[in-house]
């Protein structure tokens, strides 16, 4: 759910004389590793293959009554199966869970929660807005849960269909991945709709309330950007700060148009800046790459590469006459990132400088396009 935020430092070229981009931290594989990182705090990694990542950090917190996990991975038996073996690694088992953190409404975060509360009346913890950032999902799920086999041919299929005939906000229809892809998905059962159905938290919690994990409090730092519903976890005594897809080591995370917020990205500016606000900073916990401790810094490092991408629109609308979003995504992207994802991270960029009042925005045949106050 993240886009890599390019750079010219370390690229190599091979025999053919290809650019090699070096792998980010966000991108490498999950390991079998489990570590302690801060006290009471152990990392996992699970398996993730989605575009640009993977891994997701799997983070316990353990205490007296057994353990509380932050972001327990995918849905699906290979998720399910890494899970068990890291905690067994860590010498606990699924029944040991109390608590499970989602840190916002991506399925690569919540997919496993909703079993291991199946398995053990485990709370499920998120941020008020949880079920809200993730709804629209909610219309994938047959009406007749027992109509169809969810992984079957019949059931992916409809899901597929559902997903790619929606019409996006600035009104282009959702890309169509290449037939080997659908099918490898299929096998996957990544078009099965329990991938998109999200848990019933059983806490919901608001900005600065004190929660108790791992044999401290902890406070709820709501930072919407990513997802209007993104919970970060600060622990002041130890400097700890679990920062979910919020700040991320070596990407920028992907912050869509597709959102309840009329501008993601301001929200996303504000948290990024609430950031640099947390003193004594020991280490922050994201949740794909390795830890960190410039929290700050990196915060910092993300606002100027949006507001980089914002001056880009900018000089491109001098030149661009009622220009799509697909247009400027062209302008924005490179070649290989054009798709739904990077139309959205531009749909949320065109979007704010339509709310600072630079530019204006109009529909016509159902396709918004952008041009400059005059």
């Amino acid at each position: 759910m993240t886009h890599t935020h390019s750079t010219n430092t370390g690229k190599k070229s091979n025999d053919a004389g290809e650019v090699k981009r070096p792998k980010k931290e966000e991108q490498e594989p999950a390991t079998e590793i489990v570590s302690e990182v801060a006290p009471n705090v152990i990392r996992t990694q699970l398996p993730v293959n989605l575009p640009g990542l993977g891994h997701v950090n799997c983070y316990l917190l353990e205490d007296k009554n057994g353990i509380a996990v932050v972001d327990p991975g995918l849905p699906g038996d290979d998720s399910w199966a890494a899970l068990t073996n890291r905690l067994k690694t860590a010498g606990y088992k699924i029944a040991d869970i109390h608590t499970v953190v989602v840190t916002h409404s991506h399925f690569d975060h919540f997919g496993s929660a909703e079993r291991i509360r199946e398995n053990t009346e485990a709370s499920i913890l998120t941020h008020e807005n949880f079920r809200n950032a993730f709804n629209r999902t909610e219309i994938l799920e047959n009406e007749d849960s027992a109509a169809l086999d969810p992984n079957s041919d019949d059931a992916q299929q409809e899901v597929i269909e559902r997903i790619f005939s929606e019409r996006l906000p600035w009104g282009t229809k959702r890309t169509m991945p290449p037939s080997e892809e659908i099918d490898r998905f299929k096998k996957m059962g990544r078009f099965n709709s329990s991938w998109f159905r999200t848990p019933e938290p059983t806490i919901e919690v608001t900005d600065n309330e004190s929660i108790s994990l791992g044999g401290r409090e902890w406070l709820s730092i709501h930072t919407p950007g990513h997802t209007n519903d993104h919970l970060c976890l600060w622990d002041p005594e130890y400097g700890v700060m679990f920062s979910g897809d919020h700040v991320l080591p070596t990407i920028t995370p992907h912050i869509g148009g597709i959102s309840p917020e009329i501008d993601p990205l301001a929200k996303f500016f504000d948290s990024l800046h609430r950031m640099t606000h947390f003193k004594d900073v020991s280490i922050a916990l994201p949740a794909h790459g390795h830890p960190f401790t410039n929290l700050g810094e990196r915060s910092l490092e993300i606002i100027d590469h949006h507001e980089e991408r914002l001056e880009t629109i900018r000089n491109a609308a001098e030149k661009l006459i009622n220009g799509s979003v697909t247009d400027y995504m062209r302008v924005l992207f490179s070649e290989r990132a054009w798709g739904d994802m990077a139309e959205s991270e531009t749909f949320a960029h065109l979007e704010h400088l339509k709310e600072l009042g630079e530019l204006s925005r109009k529909t016509e045949g159902g396709i918004m396009t952008y041009h400059l106050k005059s």
